[in-house]
């Protein structure tokens, strides 16, 4: 069985969430099969179900001047940050087809890049007892945080590539404070090829969710 991808490419937050559930509705009522969405956002922070304010540090006046937005979203979690060079996934998945429960489903989003840093990049990447994500020492490279509606998963993960690291001093990303973030550039010392790096992460995606390969989804007919 093949998994159906679409690719949205860079895309302002608040649209790809209306595609997003606009996808979700036609899973929960049986209209389409699981489908992974996959987008590169402008940047922005986004607010989850227990996310404080307290925690986006930079003001209104300097995340203006970055071109940094503010959404309140349902997801699970605190703050993050989404902006150009970030691989955003979203999975719209029934859990019953798959007979697991969230954290199950969580801890295979995490071994797709634990694999893929490890195979394509001999990065050691690993688990945090305390927090979920992907993280290289104290610092965290992938984060998730999902929701399931019906059954059914929405948001997902948030993988740097190239992202730009800065932008994640205006907050404190997932309300922790003694850790950090990184991304694939800054590991290997040089700027990665975007496109091949979507690429690793359908690979992988696949391999880890027992998909024989992918299948792309016709933008245009989720155009909002």
């Amino acid at each position: 069985m093949k998994l159906n991808v679409l690719l949205l490419g860079r895309c302002e937050y608040k649209k790809a969430l209306e595609i997003q559930c606009d996808i979700l509705k036609k899973r929960q009522n049986g209209d389409i099969e699981d489908t992974l969405i996959l987008v590169e956002h402008l940047p922005v922070i986004t607010m989850g179900r227990r996310a404080e304010k307290a925690h986006i540090i930079g003001s209104e006046k300097l995340l203006n001047k970055n071109g940094i937005k503010v959404f309140e979203t349902n997801r699970g979690g605190d703050v993050t940050y989404h902006g150009p060079g970030q691989i955003v996934g979203y999975p719209i998945f029934d859990l019953k087809r798959y007979g697991m429960g969230i954290r199950r489903f969580v801890e295979n989003l995490e071994e797709v890049f634990i694999s893929l840093l490890k195979d394509i990049y001999n990065i050691d990447a690993g688990r945090n007892e305390e927090n979920t994500g992907v993280w290289i020492g104290r610092n965290k490279i992938t984060a998730i945080g999902l929701a399931v509606k019906r059954g059914v998963t929405m948001h997902g993960f948030a993988f740097n590539v190239n992202t730009n690291l800065d932008h994640f001093k205006f907050i404190v990303p997932c309300g922790i404070r003694d850790k950090g973030v990184t991304s694939v550039a800054e590991l290997v010392g040089k700027t990665v090829d975007f496109e091949k790096e979507e690429k690793h992460v359908l690979e992988y995606f696949c391999k880890i969710f027992n998909y024989s390969g992918y299948d792309e989804v016709d933008t245009e007919a989720y155009t909002i």
